[in-house]
């Protein structure tokens, strides 16, 4: 039994250790892999033994490609960012990627299809984009608060019983009647300012 656990937890770190090195050689050759674009002819149309492209946006395949791989790059770095990220903020990675995945499919449309296009749709992606960006914040806002609360120990539904509000500068009734507790307990303590009070708690 235990050699079946020994099996698979090394079968567990070994696949671990090659998804790293993988997403570390990727990041580490993303140079190498955006200079792919050199490979490609100056003209507008490319045949190959697959397909013919034809760049009729650029009018050369190369500049399409130069295009194609500035977005491709930076959203590829993105998405491991996004997948191997640990912080509680890391759905805000989603909006930069939502932005490149926008104008790459943009540039691939506009390039193929540019007789079909009657406005320029990458000028008002902002407009397009913007409820994606709302819901993103909403949802950071909402983890945001969740944290605080779980770091601070802050019960929202006790801020009735407290009579806690932002413009009140002294103590709350709850926290009136604890150290109202603690000066019948300790005589002494009674002319001490509630700091005090709250260092020897």
């Amino acid at each position: 039994m235990t050699k079946f656990k020994n099996k698979q937890s090394t079968q567990g770190s070994s696949r671990f250790l090659l998804l790293g090195s993988l997403i570390g050689f990727t990041i580490a050759f993303s140079p190498y892999i955006f200079y792919m674009y050199e490979i490609f002819p100056d003209g507008s149309v490319w045949e190959n033994s697959f397909f013919t492209y034809e760049s009729k946006y650029y009018e050369s395949v190369n500049v399409a490609m130069w295009t194609y791989f500035g977005k491709i790059m930076p959203l590829l770095l993105l998405l491991i960012w996004f997948f191997t990220n640990k912080h509680w903020w890391y759905h805000s990675i989603l909006i930069p990627i939502s932005m490149y995945s926008y104008q790459l499919t943009t540039a691939v449309y506009q390039d193929l299809y540019l007789e079909d296009v009657r406005i320029n749709i990458d000028s008002n992606q902002l407009i397009y984009l913007a409820p994606f960006f709302i819901g993103v914040l909403f949802v950071l806002y909402l983890i945001r608060i969740k944290i605080f609360d779980r770091v601070y120990g802050i019960d929202l539904s006790e801020l009735n019983e407290t009579d806690v509000s932002i413009f009140s500068s002294g103590l709350s009734s709850r926290e009136e009647k604890e150290l109202e507790l603690f000066r019948q307990q300790n005589p002494s303590a009674i002319n001490e300012p509630s700091e005090d009070y709250y260092r020897k708690l």
